[in-house]
């Protein structure tokens, strides 16, 4: 079955179209989740919030861009709406105090999936939302100024200390800058 007969059988509510369509992105958004919440209890709750609107919404699914994409927009806002709870208020921004360091990229695209994850959910709430929006997801700081509800500078500096949060746990792991 291909994408367009998935999603016109999702549109008319078939359950059958339903279930492959869940089974075809689950694992991978399932990843999306991990990566903004706490827990993969957390993770699974968003997953299925996630996909309840999916289903709601898929008829308004323009065919612009990738229907992955779109999927993926989906999961990230969930997860972000279910993030506000538990997300403390943000450092208000100053780069004075922040510094570019880099890491040893070769060391992490050999880390295992799981392990990298372990790690990104070390990190604060709130270093960790920027972080994933800005680095993974490829938002600019300006939308996620937007998403978030804080200035340009505060998303860059969150962004800036998340990285060197990042750098202190890689090393805890033995993975050294560069």
């Amino acid at each position: 079955m291909n994408e367009a007969d998935l999603i016109k059988g999702c549109i008319g509510n078939d359950v059958f179209c339903q279930q492959k369509l869940y089974e075809q992105f689950s694992p991978k958004m399932m990843g999306v989740s991990l990566r903004y919440c706490n827990s993969r209890m957390e993770a699974e709750d968003v997953l299925q919030d996630a996909f309840i609107k999916i289903f709601d919404k898929i008829n308004t699914f323009k065919g612009e861009g990738s229907f992955e994409g779109w999927i993926r927009k989906i999961v990230v806002f969930t997860a972000l709406k279910s993030s506000d709870k538990r997300i403390a208020k943000f450092e208000p921004g100053n780069l004075e105090n922040t510094s570019e360091q880099s890491l040893d990229a070769e060391a992490i695209s050999n880390m295992e999936t799981e392990s990298l994850l372990k790690i990104l959910q070390e990190l604060p709430a709130g270093y960790r939302t920027v972080f994933n929006l800005y680095a993974i997801e490829g938002y600019s700081h300006k939308e996620i100024s937007e998403i978030m509800g804080m200035s340009e500078v505060t998303s860059r500096t969150q962004y800036s200390r998340a990285k060197q949060h990042l750098i202190k746990l890689l090393a805890k792991y033995g993975i050294k800058r560069i």
